[in-house]
């Protein structure tokens, strides 16, 4: 046995192995003719909401307007999206296939979550989507009275004694409160019971048959305006449970801001400030969850629970509590290392990589939400920064839900994948060898085609670990490969440097590779630290004394001439404020294009730190500004037709407008950019243009509007790819495989692979779709 190793630790980890090799080897079956690739996991999910009449079907939901669906415990998840991100689930406790969900909009599913239809506001009182800003946000505008637009649902709660009656809580944005309405016949109307002045609804439940509502201020009764304070006045709630106690009385759990625990047996009537006896010097508690069939269970997060002197003494974790409260034990504690009663997956193998340096405990996170089954306290999920987890034995042993292990000593998805992806790349010399260029897990690999993934940023400096950009490959020499790395993600959103105007914390460079993407050097000599978002090879220089580009985001264009040994800056004809140097494109004639984001939020009109578009043709040497289609300030992607250079597509993102953003779409040019005119403007925020390299008259695009869109004559017309509808997309890649089949890789949704035509069967996730704001 290994130096440190425990029996019955090995025994614990080899027993959660055996029940993990039995489970299904991968995704939930879509219903359509899509998958997802890549690891699994890999960013926040919360919100995890347990069937009372089936603890094995669970959602869940991300950060990235996905959600998710298992059916069969968590060894397997659907994906599905209802255009906006969600916020709140709840189950109907006499109708095991009745479930609502909730964001900008309440929907319910009656078949368990296979498809989905707007019951608030109501669909048919003239209700209409709006997609604006940088991010496309979702919002609706309704005819239906009780509906204000931007609303945000926190809270839904159906009653245990009569199903038709569903109570729904909403951060009012009119108000700067919270608004409760309810439906007596199962979701057909609702009806405003009670408004809650500056206090955020956290909680709504039952006790002894009575509703109560908890706010961030404390619990509220009846139609009573005022709050029943908990804890010390100031105390401000952030987290609450509750569930069935004695003699009928509800036991309620709430932490607070400042990271306290309080108890009340009594349904909120009185309250105990409660520390768990850990041992701790120090720490803070925040998610918390309770049986709600016996309130005397509970589990609550911790975080920075300090138990002994030094850093590996730092915990997170979760204590658990069989007796309301009175006494506590700690399930699960990770500090610089896993626990040994967790099996990971590739989070804790990446996370290994990085030492016991700052960064390291990002990966080993505090429980952001926490869910027990309600007729089952020994089931209990935990979601955090980078995964979701689970115990079914009352937090004896845990294991993550995200990703298998394959045989092959690799990872992938079991459906629930939270990652944003650039793009995709093939190896030249081994067709079967991919790339995901992954922001926040760095790239990733695969041998056999996408099957399984392995981390593929062994040697990149951690404070450029967090994002990979771009990759490219030599199509001459085996192995070689340039990568642009950053630590900055989500380029280029403008939220990225909104506090940091001058990027002077931004870091990243240019690293290579001569086995494939297994390690990796970094060779930046010459070029600022920043974050670099792009790579072009000149295909044209000599083999093993290359020419390369590289954008610096914030710096401008870099160039080598060297195999990227040495860099230059080359900025020759670039304005100053036109430094965001986003992507390149080169033309076979050599000539180059520069794409350059906007610097400024995007908001109609405003003209200083409009994107631009510029050209050389000399190497870089020198740089002329070219124009941009009328009201275009947001340039984010170039296409040129390999047959005729001239024949050019940009990709545009629209300025901001309270209903319809303007200057977004498709935009052709037939005479190398002396002119444009809009060929596709469906969607304000398309973020780039593929031209299929066998059929070029076939096009592709996606963005952050809910799809994505084909064109076979050229743009002439446009029909949405059927089956993919995440909210927010990258690029289509066509696969070079099968040229019938496409990649669409997402901000926040993994990479998509399926049909390129769509599938003309797919079920909608949405049965009652309203029209899209013109």
């Amino acid at each position: 046995m290994a130096p440190g190793k425990h029996p019955a630790i090995v025994l614990l980890v080899s027993a959660i192995a055996l029940a993990v090799s039995v489970q299904v080897p991968g995704p939930a079956p879509r219903l359509d003719a899509w998958t997802i690739l890549g690891p699994g996991g890999g960013g926040t999910t919360a919100n995890p909401t347990i069937s009372p009449a089936d603890p094995n079907l669970v959602l869940v939901r991300s950060d990235m307007t996905g959600a998710y669906i298992t059916h069969d415990g968590g060894q397997s998840w659907r994906m599905f999206n209802l255009r906006s991100g969600l916020t709140a689930f709840a189950f109907d406790p006499r109708n095991s296939r009745r479930v609502y969900a909730g964001g900008a909009a309440l929907w319910r599913s009656d078949n368990a979550g296979q498809t989905w239809s707007m019951v608030f506001p109501d669909p048919g009182a003239h209700t209409v989507e709006h997609d604006n800003g940088d991010h496309g946000d979702y919002s609706l505008t309704s005819d239906d009275k009780n509906y204000v637009t931007g609303l945000s649902i926190t809270q839904i709660v159906v009653d245990p004694a009569d199903a038709k009656v569903v109570g729904v809580a909403f951060s009012n944005p009119i108000t700067r409160g919270s608004t409760l309405i309810v439906s007596h016949d199962g979701g057909m109307s609702f009806q405003r019971e009670q408004d809650f002045d500056s206090d955020r609804i956290l909680l709504l439940a039952y006790a002894g048959g009575k509703r109560i509502v908890v706010g961030s201020r404390g619990v509220y009764r009846g139609a009573s305006e005022a709050a029943a304070p908990i804890g010390e006045s100031g105390d401000v709630i952030a987290n609450a449970a509750a569930g069935d106690g004695y003699a009928g009385a509800m036991v309620i759990y709430a932490t607070t801001r400042e990271g306290k625990l309080l108890i009340s047996r009594d349904a909120g009537r009185t309250w105990q400030p409660t520390t768990p006896a850990l041992g701790q010097q120090s720490g803070r508690f925040g998610a918390v969850a309770a049986s709600s069939q016996d309130g005397r269970i509970a589990y609550v997060g911790f975080r920075g629970l300090k138990l002994g002197d030094g850093r590996d003494q730092l915990y997170n974790g979760i204590a658990k509590t069989v007796d309301a409260g009175r006494t506590w034990q700690i399930v699960l504690r990770e500090s610089t290392r896993p626990a040994r009663n967790l099996l990971g997956s590739w989070i804790e193998q990446r996370a290994a990589e990085a030492g016991t340096n700052e960064r390291a405990p990002i990966f080993f996170d505090a429980p952001y939400s926490l869910a027990v089954a309600p007729g089952n306290a020994a089931i209990c999920y935990a979601t955090n920064l980078f995964e979701t987890y689970r115990t079914i034995d009352g937090g004896v042993t845990w294991w993550q839900l995200d990703s298998i292990h394959t045989p092959d000593g690799n990872w992938t998805t079991r459906g629930l994948d939270v990652t944003t992806s650039y793009g995709m790349q093939f190896d030249p010399f081994d067709p079967r060898h991919i790339f995901i260029d992954y922001t926040d897990i760095g790239a990733f690999q695969s041998w056999n085609g996408g099957r399984s993934w392995q981390t593929a940023t062994s040697g990149i400096p951690e404070k450029w670990r967090n994002t990979t950009y771009w990759l490219a490959f030599d199509p001459e020499v085996r192995g070689l490969m340039w990568g642009a790395f950053s630590g900055t993600h989500d380029l280029p959103r403008p939220k990225m440097w909104r506090h940091d105007p001058s990027l002077s914390s931004f870091r990243g460079g240019i690293a290579i590779s001569t086995d494939a993407g297994l390690h990796w050097t970094p060779s930046d000599r010459g070029m600022a630290d920043t974050a670099v978002t792009f790579v072009l090879l000149d295909p044209a220089s000599p083999v093993d004394h290359r020419t390369l580009y590289a954008c610096a985001f914030g710096a401008g264009v870099y160039k080598s001439i060297d195999n990227g040994a040495s860099w230059q800056l080359k900025n020759d004809g670039i304005l100053p404020e036109d430094r965001f140097a986003w992507r390149m494109v080169r033309a076979n004639d050599g000539a180059l294009y520069l794409i350059v984001a906007r610097s400024n939020e995007g908001a109609y009109g405003e003209a200083h730190g409009s994107g631009a578009l510029y050209k050389s043709i000399d190497g870089a040497e020198h740089w002329q500004k070219m124009r941009l289609p009328q009201d275009v300030t947001g340039p984010t992607g170039l296409a040129l037709d390999p047959r005729d250079n001239a024949r050019m597509y940009l990709a545009a993102w629209g300025q901001q407008r309270a209903n319809v953003d303007i200057g977004g779409g498709v935009y052709l040019s037939t005479d190398g950019g002396a002119s444009w005119k809009p060929i596709f403007q469906a969607s304000q925020h398309v973020y780039d243009v593929t031209i299929d390299p066998k059929s070029p008259d076939t096009l592709y695009i996606c963005g952050f509007d809910a799809g994505a869109w084909r064109s076979t004559d050229a743009g002439l017309h446009w029909v949405r790819i059927r089956g993919y509808n995440f909210k927010w997309g990258h690029r289509i890649v066509v696969d070079p495989q099968d040229e019938t089949k496409v990649y669409i890789t997402t901000y926040g949704g993994s990479v998509w692979h399926g049909p390129a035509a769509g599938d003309p069967n797919a079920a909608e996730d949405i049965l009652t779709p309203v029209p899209v704001a013109q």
